[in-house]
């Protein structure tokens, strides 16, 4: 069978739901990420993107009861609830504008008490100290609370926070599309098809989008092949995505606590026949604060051309028990990318190439000189002093 979906990827032939599930079935892993890798050097060669982002949680008060979330409080004087003020949103940016990001990425529990004007007055005091930062901000599940909390359309609710700032929207909150899965962990939320709704929209208004697929808890492989079929068809009828992103399920702090984490073996899988199946989207993003940015290293050769940014501030997946840091920086996003044998690309949001750096020819020869120093400059004594023998 691989060898039938091998021909057909190398024809141009669009692959089906049944070449889906037989990518996922397929015993061997390698093979599938070689065949996903082909795909990805002959969109993109060796570039991997990245970017300077920020995360900005303002609010995890939350009237959705998800079972995979350990991020939200359902009301707001819960036990760890916060909702910051103006005030103190703005400030993260505020003090990061010595080396400024280029994009703010906002991503909120669904508030039931702030009026829609905290949201609006947020994205424009973000414009007032970085005019030229590019607000990737509510997913489309916040974007169609907002519509029903507000007794607006989903037009009205863009309208008015493009209006604000508003530049693109993020893909969190897709979850699985499958009705049965999705009512089971996540029955008082949009639904799939409100949820698409709101990124047909909004690509109707000519703002790009993002999709993401949360995998390993209780779905199956053809409800994954599903939702990445539902992705396709969209952006075969709207053509705004940007970028499809697999995002990892981690059990710690929610309600499917008792069920394992999805493996390496799984992540890699799962972003290589995204890469596959999705041919008609520019890039497969290896989300590394979900994969740990040693996986998002490898995932560079099964399918994903693109490792996210410097993240700076997320909260929702270390509630969640994830190994990945809080943040890296900037040469480090460099570094795991040139150790990957990838070319290390700064874009912005739309993709527009901000700088590409050379490749390393030996990083690790460079990384290993630099350690090697700071062992020595700790184990040597200062110069002048005297060494004391035992």
């Amino acid at each position: 069978m691989l060898d039938t979906i091998r021909q057909k990827v190398r024809a141009g032939e669009r692959l089906t739901f049944d070449d889906g599930m037989a990518l996922f079935l397929e015993p061997d892993l390698l093979a599938v990420g070689q065949l996903a890798n082909e795909v990805r050097e002959k969109k993109h060669g060796d570039r991997t993107y990245f970017n300077r982002n920020m995360r900005v949680e303002v609010t995890n008060v939350c009237v959705a009861s998800c079972l995979f979330c350990s991020f939200a409080k359902l009301e707001a004087h819960m036990p760890g609830a916060h909702t910051m003020t103006l005030e103190e949103a703005w400030h993260e940016l505020e003090v990061r504008m010595d080396d400024p990001p280029t994009e703010v990425h906002v991503v909120n529990g669904l508030h039931p008490g702030l009026p829609f004007s905290y949201y609006e007055d947020l994205l424009k005091g973000f414009k007032r100290i970085k005019p030229d930062v590019h607000l990737k901000c509510f997913t489309g599940v916040e974007i169609h609370f907002f519509a029903q909390h507000y007794g607006m359309s989903y037009r009205e609710v863009l309208e008015r926070l493009r209006a604000a700032g508003l530049d693109s929207l993020p893909g969190g909150g897709a979850e699985i599309f499958d009705e049965d899965v999705r009512s089971r962990i996540s029955a008082d939320k949009a639904t799939a098809k409100e949820y698409l709704e709101v990124h047909r929209v909004a690509h109707a208004m000519g703002m790009r989008t993002n999709i993401t697929m949360l995998y390993g808890h209780i779905e199956t492989f053809a409800h994954r092949v599903d939702h990445i079929l539902r992705v396709r068809e969209l952006q075969d009828e709207t053509n705004g995505l940007q970028a499809f992103i697999p995002l990892a399920f981690h059990p710690d702090g929610n309600g499917m606590k008792n069920l394992p984490a999805p493996t390496a073996v799984d992540d890699l899988r799962t972003l290589a026949v995204s890469r596959l199946m999705l041919d008609n989207v520019d890039h497969i993003k290896a989300y590394w604060v979900s994969l740990t940015p040693d996986v998002a290293q490898i995932a560079l050769r099964f399918g994903a051309d693109d490792i996210d940014g410097t993240i700076v501030h997320e909260t929702i997946y270390k509630a969640a028990g994830t190994r990945s840091p809080g943040a890296l920086g900037y040469n480090e996003l460099v570094r795991l990318i040139r150790e990957a044998g990838r070319i290390p690309v700064e874009r912005d949001t739309l993709y527009n190439v901000v700088r590409e750096h050379p490749r390393a020819e030996a990083p690790e020869a460079a990384m290993k000189v630099k350690e090697r120093n700071k062992r020595l400059a700790v184990v040597q004594p200062a110069r002048g002093s005297k060494e004391v023998s035992s």
